[in-house]
């Protein structure tokens, strides 16, 4: 690094990402907050953002004059990123996609396991004094069920390998994205099918979709109305590939059993919201990557890639590989 880089941060992040950048000689500066106004005249003199979850970065916002090399992104998605208009102005957008796999595999596990067992009925009439709730057999075994997975990445992959192998759940998986040759490793133990047919069979189904034009509100009535009647949704990836008011009816009618939510189509979720009142359904606030660890892992890694672009190198999962073809990003190497 010959020249002294700075970095913009429009939200604060961990110590230990921080200390990450000051070891390189990487200057840092911090917003206000977390909006347009204030980040926009910020980034005039700075070459990347460490960017988590509280702003997005749109086209208008990119228009405010930048030397930004990069935008890294400390969480998995880059949603909050006009993608497109980044690329047309040669900015290199990464994410910590992987860094938060099993954090976010852990909520899903306990957001069906809370469900199936029905633990939050059983606390609560016991609080209540009704001890004889036992007896009604309201809990439900995982064992030996079915797991339908949308989605068959790193994350989808995990909690279907811990649901075969610590429940022997049958496991049906739907990936557009995955070759013949990546189902085949899996092919003893998984069932790779079509969406009817995994809605259809599935008990329980978990989504780890990312929310693109082509996923947004699939899972909607016809969706549900496929789903067994005793069947689950889980959703730990994004509010927006759910049709919510198609989910609400669902889960009032009795189309289906229930539902665990960690993300909303709007977040925070509104007051007055149909699901906040509803006993078949247990939320959360998109908190399943946002433990204390993983939200340290994810810091430190926006910020090494940060440097490693400024030390020369090309930096991991990146968002927008075309973007590399660029003649200013000629000089980059591998790792």
């Amino acid at each position: 690094m010959t020249t002294t880089m700075k970095v913009l941060l429009p939200q604060p992040i961990e110590a230990e990402a921080i200390r990450v950048l000051e070891k390189n000689g990487v200057h840092w500066i911090t917003a206000g907050e977390p909006k347009s106004e204030i980040v926009g005249p910020l980034m005039k003199g700075v070459q990347a953002i460490v960017l988590r979850t509280g702003i997005r970065i749109t086209r208008e916002l990119l228009s405010y004059p930048n030397d930004l090399m990069t935008i890294s992104r400390t969480g998995a998605g880059v949603d909050n990123v006009d993608l497109t208009a980044a690329t047309e102005k040669g900015i290199i957008v990464t994410s910590s996609i992987g860094v938060n796999t099993t954090s976010v595999a852990e909520h899903a596990l306990a957001l069906i396991l809370a469900l199936f067992k029905q633990l939050f009925l059983m606390d609560g009439e016991v609080r209540k004094g009704n001890f004889s709730i036992r007896y009604q057999n309201c809990p439900r075994d995982l064992r030996e069920k079915t797991i339908g997975i949308v989605g068959f990445g790193r994350i989808g992959s995990l909690i279907a390998r811990a649901c075969n192998t610590a429940f022997a759940m049958k496991v049906l998986a739907y990936d557009v994205f995955l070759s013949d040759q990546q189902k085949a490793i899996d092919q003893d133990w998984v069932t790779f099918t079509d969406l009817p047919d995994l809605y259809n069979h599935s008990d329980v189904i978990s989504i780890h979709t990312p929310l693109t034009q082509d996923t947004e509100r699939m899972f909607d009535r016809a969706f549900f109305s496929g789903m067994k009647r005793t069947a689950l949704i889980i959703n730990t990836s994004r509010g927006g590939v759910i049709n919510e008011p198609d989910l609400i009816r669902a889960l009032r009618e009795g189309v289906i059993a229930g539902a665990g939510l960690d993300v909303f189509e709007h977040e925070p979720i509104q007051p007055g919201n149909e699901l906040l009142s509803m006993k078949n359904v247990i939320l959360t606030p998109h908190t399943a990557a946002l433990t204390e660890e993983c939200v340290n892992r994810m810091a430190v890694a926006g910020a090494e890639r940060v440097v490693d672009l400024f030390n020369g190198f090309i930096p991991e999962n990146v968002a927008n590989p075309e973007v590399l073809s660029l003649a200013r990003w000629k000089y980059l190497r591998e790792k």
